[in-house]
């Protein structure tokens, strides 16, 4: 089965080919001496543009099981979840909001809150606002932010360095992570490490941050002994954000607290009000706080740390066969070394490349050399220039009742593939252009259509025509699949006059 063809359509799956992990380990320890529970914060945006074709800004890398039987988010939610942990709190854009709450419920976390973004406005505001819907409650709180779509191989030494970080946070300091470097990597910024934290075992101050360096700069860096890679992941207390942040950037805290305190909450969601959020500047949390800050910190640390920013980190995690290639879907290989090949379903075959990257979708193929695995944005933004749907959409659409994906598509008529859970239904809606075809190849749907409802089961079909109000629904317990046939005028999506939504979407 293809991880694009999962039996839930937002759940992450298992791959014959793929040798899955664990789940994460749980750290052991409970925080503090009066149990205070770290609260993790989980930024899921971005849209993995290096690992285009799989990663698409409609299903980006977190949501993907890139590296274990889990996708990344999941990983992420996971290696914060336990005794020593409050439930998340996660904060994305407003069209991956079901997708992250139904891979949170498939893996077993629960009680998550889902934190809006109307619009973009980089790190530091949405950061703010977890740690101020946190401070609500508990001002002196510890909160953990991390990037949702980093891999961990070390949970153990996570731990350990987890502890020291909570230690210097609760003394007031702003704490990051740092990698002891393996490689003068330029994909990442250094910090360089300044002398201990008294008191707190495995905490330094922070002496500076280096941005991003050029090969000859990195080499040095790595050389000295004395700087390490950024992690980007962060842990303090609610109070030092929001004081720091009132110290160097008002304008934010202001327009960020706003954007709280007039939030509104529909489902399981926190929306942010819309104008206060989209007022306050866009900038970084490195460069509104932590490069400013008179109390930074660093715990070094090695466990494993990756950004799974590229396919040759991939290559780099995966499991290699005898001649160092690794392989995941429907693949093939005949005198192959070194390579990283996948397929997201159709049979691919790679015969006598060295150092190669081989990744197969359903609409795009991408072959390079491995050592090219950054130029991979290069592509998408030539593809971005030319219109290409390609480069930022997958075929399939997820949809919070399942997802539907086109099978045949002509100007005046298109064939689709629609999957709906148990329990779920799609809106009550009509088309103005086009009529549409339901035939139930799998389950049972109810539908209803003018008023009047009516139960189709495999093999049964039903015919809507122009104008028709209808709505189809899966009363059942398995997944419900319907071909559809639409034809008409005009057969874009925004053909779609919602008249009653079950998850609050105009």
């Amino acid at each position: 089965m293809s991880p694009l063809d999962p039996p839930s359509p937002f759940a992450a799956t298992s791959d014959s080919a793929r040798d899955p992990a664990p789940a994460p380990a749980q750290p052991a320890a409970r925080f503090g001496a009066a149990g205070q529970r770290i609260v993790p914060v989980i930024l899921s945006g971005g849209s993995g543009t290096r690992l285009w074709p799989v990663s698409r800004d409609s299903f980006p890398k977190q949501f993907w099981p890139l590296i274990s039987e889990h996708s990344m988010i999941q990983e992420t939610a996971l290696r914060a979840h336990g005794a020593a942990f409050a439930p998340p709190v996660v904060v994305c854009n407003q069209a991956h909001r079901f997708v992250i709450a139904e891979q949170l419920r498939e893996a077993g976390v629960a009680g998550a809150r889902i934190l809006l973004e109307p619009v973009g406005r980089n790190s530091a505001p949405a950061i703010l606002a977890a740690c101020l819907l946190v401070a609500e409650q508990d001002p002196d709180a510890v909160l953990w932010m991390m990037a949702a779509d980093a891999s961990i191989t070390r949970p153990e030494a996570l731990d350990q360095a987890l502890i020291a970080a909570y230690e210097a946070a609760r003394a007031g300091m702003f704490v990051t992570f740092g990698m002891r470097p393996t490689a003068a990597e330029t994909g990442y910024g250094y910090i360089e490490v300044g002398a201990s934290l008294a008191g707190i075992a495995g905490a330094h101050q922070l002496a500076r941050f280096v941005e991003k360096p050029d090969a000859a700069t990195a080499a040095l860096l790595v050389a000295s002994g004395k700087h390490l890679w950024n992690s980007g992941m962060f842990v303090f207390s609610a109070r030092m954000l929001r004081d720091e942040m009132g110290r160097f950037e008002p304008a934010v805290l202001a327009a960020v607290s706003r954007a709280v305190a007039e939030r509104r909450e529909d489902l399981d969601f926190i929306r942010l009000d819309p104008e206060a959020f989209a007022a306050s500047p866009d900038i970084s949390l490195d460069y509104a706080v932590a490069e400013r800050t008179g109390h930074a910190a660093v715990v070094p640390a090695d466990f494993g740390w990756s950004d799974v920013g590229s396919w040759s980190a991939l290559w780099d995690l995966g499991q290699k066969d005898a001649a160092g290639n690794v392989t995941v879907g429907d693949v093939v290989l005949e005198a192959a070394q070194d390579c990283y090949v996948r397929s997201e379903g159709i049979v691919t075959a790679v015969v006598g490349l060295s150092d190669a990257i081989v990744v197969v979708t359903e609409d795009a193929v991408l072959a390079m050399h491995r050592d090219r695995a950054q130029d991979v944005k290069k592509v998408v933004d030539r593809l971005r220039r030319a219109g290409r749907r390609e480069a930022s959409a997958h075929n399939r659409a997820y949809r919070p009742w399942g997802f539907y994906e086109s099978l045949i598509q002509d100007d005046r008529f298109r064939v689709n593939r629609l999957v709906v859970n148990p329990g779920h239904r799609i809106s009550l809606q009509k088309h103005f252009h086009r009529s549409e075809h339901w035939v139930v190849v799998h389950g049972t749907g109810l539908v209803t259509r003018d008023g009047t409802q009516q139960l189709l089961r495999e093999n049964e079909s039903l015919y809507l025509p122009l104008g028709t109000v209808h709505r189809l629904e899966n009363p059942g317990r398995i997944p419900l699949t319907v071909i559809e046939v639409q034809s008409g005028s005009y057969i874009g999506e925004d053909d779609v006059v919602r008249l009653e939504d079950t998850y609050g979407r105009s």
